[in-house]
């Protein structure tokens, strides 16, 4: 298994937009179900809020993006595993490579519990 981190490109919008979605249902259902937006309303969000605020992160595994990051500083504000490619340690590697980014401290934003078996 060879993971690579990347830089996010214009090209893999829909990619991540995707699988940002998918995870944040998996992660979130009664959230998503109850007061979650539409898919265009999140597309929106990713591409007005998350991408000109934070370098965005993709991990990439078996020729597919498994993973996306979005970090600002120290703060990781977005991270999120395609089901997929759970649990297989894609999180705990973007993890360290946002430990690797910002040594002296960083933080993580986190609704879940981080200790949820397959989460990352």
């Amino acid at each position: 298994m060879t993971l690579s981190i990347r830089l996010y490109q214009v090209d893999d919008f829909d990619i991540l937009t995707r699988l940002w979605r998918r995870s944040r249902e998996q992660a979130f259902p009664e959230f998503q179900r109850t007061r979650g937006h539409s898919f265009e309303e999140g597309c929106a969000y990713f591409r007005d809020e998350i991408l000109p605020k934070n370098q965005v992160w993709v991990a990439e595994l078996e020729g597919r993006i498994a993973a996306c990051m979005a970090q600002r500083g120290e703060f990781i504000n977005q991270l999120y595993v395609d089901p997929d490619f759970q649990p297989r340690g894609i999180g705990q590697a973007m993890l360290a490579h946002a430990r690797r980014l910002s040594p002296d401290s960083w933080r993580l934003f986190s609704s879940v519990k981080l200790e949820r078996p397959g989460f990352l």
